[in-house]
């Protein structure tokens, strides 16, 4: 018995993963192996930056909240305690944003945990 290949699949398949390698230069836009090391490249990196991209916001709102703690005398380990002590439910990221963008909110938030 012949071989049986079923080309309209493989083809339809090979198109989706082309129009993934739209506006790449060169061959990584219209030659398959070419093109599908430089998607399956890209797809890991944006798998990746996905994650990263979670670990520099938290990166960010600890140095927003250090700064405007510092500003009222305590280093942001001593407010973190003091906040996980007195039971204030405020997460990293309201906190950052009280911090930068309502200084005397954030004073009154630093007032409280420091009782």
């Amino acid at each position: 018995m012949p071989r049986s290949v079923n080309h309209v699949a493989s083809r339809a398949r090979r198109k989706n993963f082309m129009k993934l390698a739209k506006g790449y230069y060169g061959r990584r836009k219209n030659v398959w192996t070419v093109a599908k090391n430089a998607i399956e490249k890209g797809l890991n990196y944006a798998y990746e930056g996905r994650k990263q991209k979670k670990r520099n916001f938290r990166s960010l709102w600890i140095t927003r909240i250090n700064a405007g703690a510092r500003l009222h005398g305590m280093s942001y380990s001593q407010f973190m305690g003091a906040v996980n002590k007195s039971g204030v439910e405020l997460n990293r990221k309201v906190l950052a944003d009280l911090a930068m963008n309502h200084p005397e909110a954030f004073k009154a938030v630093v007032d409280s945990v420091k009782k």
